[in-house]
This record gives structure tokens, C-alpha cells and sequence, in this order.
């Protein structure tokens, strides 16, 4: 061979990409246990499936996702879908947290996730239209109202959707995870009680949301005949509104001693109202959030809260949901919230 045409040869197997049959090699292993693997370690012994990730990664292999979505009939992706006007993505920390835990979760299986953004109608239209037509293989679905159009939407084309919190009005039919709104929502009026307050409000969250509503049920659940109804007010997660309802309830009930509210970040502007009217935390009103958000530490004072399990809920639901794309049947689980106490009570 001329030297020239070697080097030519030696620069073409330079740049072969790895193949299956190279990552069988290097692990032992024969090539239908790597394309098992490939596809989701079903059928793979514990010993095969960690011989074939290490090869996989000493070799540099990495799957031909084109080749593979015309054997499939699957994208290899997933939506990360938000019903919300599109500054809320940045506005609500906990949009963020999610969509991160759920990016790298998807990246453990070397699955891109999409973000996709349907806050008006022409968004919902148009974005239903991308996801019925296969570009991605299942929908991670973020806070749903109730009767969202949306969701319609992708169960009228057979989308498989996981939802986070209760999918008001589809239950049954959409999987989820879920934190215990319910149970936290008493936990925190438990705690607000327990600390010597009887004149206890109350700031929700929209009432079409599950948050919104299963939130308040708790409060009522927890202070029973001490229920007063003109100590709820009603936000919409907006720091904005959360001083805004503050606001409300001072000036209705000047004489109220707590306030539990729905959100941190509906916390942090309760804080503002009450600082504005001259009234002391915890001193004057105790005041409890709900999330544990990056917002509740970095408050004046800093906020106790209701801790809501988000690495978790994401993981959960990027499982659930591959389990659907299978063809499982959908599932819901619910997760525990816990009592963080700092200084705001």
C-alpha cells in the first residue's frame, strides 16, 4: 500500500464510529444484549447491563437516533410542557427546578427533553398539532388547570402524558405524581396553631389548581370549627398577588395573627403588605409558605414552609411516563411534604 493510501485508511478508521458489535466485544457480551440494553435493559442481567454501560462508555458509543426512530417508529424525546403564560417559567422558581431535574433524568437515558410553552389558544393549537404528529414519544405535563384544553387534546391523540399534581377533571385518565397538598396544607395550619395563633388566614392558589384547592381543604380540615371565611383570600402563585390578597385580609381583619400561604413566592409578597402596614414577623402575624423554594431561605425573615419533594416528583414522572410510552397503564403517586421551620413563625 503507498503511504499515502495508508494514511488515508488510517484516518477513516480514526474517525469509524463505534459500533454495537464493537461495545458486544469489549463487554462479552452478544450483540442482541447491547441492543437490549440500547433500548431500555429489559431481559438484561445486572452483571450484562453494568459490562455493557462500561463498554459503552470506554468505546464511546453512541446510538445512530435517526436509524433507530425509523425502526422504532419512536423520537426518543420528550416534552417538557408548560400551561402557563410564558413569563411564569422564569418567574416561578419551581418551574425551573422541575424542568432541570427532569432534563437530567431524561440525560441518564441519553434522551433529549423539549421545552414547549402553551399559554394561549394559538399555542395550544399549535403545539398539540407537533405533538400528534410523533416528533416527540410522551408529554411531561406541568401545571395543569382543571379541564385544561391541553390535556384534551393529547388524550384525544393518544399522547402519552404524565401530569405533575392532580389533573383536575382527568383523573382516571392521565397519570401523575403528586405532592400530599392535603396533608401539608394541615401540617402547616397544625403548626401555625401549635404555636399560639387563633385568628389564622389563609392565601390559596387558584382554585381550578389542585394546589389551589386541596391546600385550603387542609386548612379547613385542620382548624375545624375555628374555619372563618373571612380569613381566606385567594392569589394566583403571583408574588404580586400575594400582597395584594395581604393586603386584603389586613384591611377585612386587622386583628388576624397568621397567615398561611399557599406559595412562597405568594409569601414573599405577603411579607411586603405586612411590612407596609407596620406589622412585625413573626411577632405580630406568624407566617408560613408553602414549597421550599430558593425563594423561602433568601426571605426576610426567613420563610418556614411546607418542603415539596421536586427532585423527586421529577424523577417519578419521567418514570411513569416511560413506563406509559411501553405500554403500561398510567399511574399516580402521591409524595410527602415535610415542616421546614425558620424564623417567619
Amino acid at each position: 500500500m503507498e503511504p499515502t493510501a495508508e494514511r488515508g485508511e488510517q484516518a477513516r478508521g480514526a474517525r469509524r464510529r463505534p459500533t454495537i458489535r464493537d461495545v458486544a466485544a469489549a463487554a462479552g457480551v452478544s450483540r442482541g444484549t447491547v441492543s437490549r440494553v440500547i433500548n431500555g435493559g429489559h431481559w438484561v442481567s445486572p452483571d450484562a447491563l453494568a459490562a455493557v454501560n462500561e463498554a459503552i462508555r470506554s468505546t464511546g458509543y453512541s446510538a445512530n437516533q435517526h436509524a433507530r426512530s425509523l425502526v422504532t417508529g419512536r423520537s426518543n424525546s420528550i416534552a417538557f410542557l408548560l400551561t402557563e403564560p410564558h413569563h411564569l417559567l422564569f418567574d416561578d422558581p419551581n418551574f425551573s427546578v422541575l424542568l432541570r431535574g427532569a432534563a437530567e433524568e431524561l440525560a441518564k437515558r441519553e434522551m433529549p427533553l423539549l421545552l414547549m410553552v402553551a399559554g394561549t389558544p394559538q399555542e395550544r393549537r399549535r403545539i398539540g398539532a407537533y405533538v400528534a404528529a410523533g416528533h416527540v414519544d410522551g408529554v411531561l405535563l406541568i401545571s395543569s388547570h382543571q379541564d385544561n384544553p391541553m390535556v384534551g387534546e393529547l388524550l384525544k391523540h393518544d399522547v402519552p402524558t404524565v401530569a405533575v399534581g392532580v389533573p383536575l377533571g382527568f383523573e382516571g385518565k392521565v397519570g401523575f405524581v403528586a405532592a400530599d397538598d392535603l396533608g401539608g396544607g394541615r401540617t402547616m395550619t397544625r403548626h401555625l396553631l401549635d404555636s399560639g395563633r387563633r385568628r389564622v388566614a389563609m392565601i390559596t392558589g387558584p382554585l381550578d389548581t389542585p394546589g389551589g384547592t386541596l391546600r385550603l381543604q387542609g386548612f379547613r380540615e385542620e382548624l375545624g370549627d375555628l374555619y372563618d371565611e373571612s380569613l381566606v383570600a385567594h392569589g394566583d402563585y403571583s408574588r404580586d398577588s400575594g400582597r395584594r390578597a395581604m393586603a386584603e385580609l389586613l384591611e377585612r381583619r386587622p386583628d388576624l395573627d397568621a397567615v398561611f400561604v399557599g406559595s412562597d413566592l405568594m409569601a414573599a409578597g405577603a411579607l411586603v403588605a405586612l411590612l407596609a402596614a407596620g406589622r412585625r414577623v413573626p411577632e405580630d402575624v406568624a407566617v408560613g409558605g408553602f414549597d421550599d423554594s430558593g425563594v423561602a431561605g433568601s426571605l426576610h425573615p426567613a420563610l418556614t414552609t411546607m418542603r415539596q419533594p421536586f427532585e423527586r416528583i421529577s424523577s417519578e414522572m419521567v418514570r411513569l411516563l416511560l413506563d406509559v410510552i411501553d405500554g403500561q397503564d398510567p399511574a399516580a403517586i402521591t409524595l410527602q411534604t415535610s415542616l421546614v421551620v425558620r424564623d417567619s413563625t
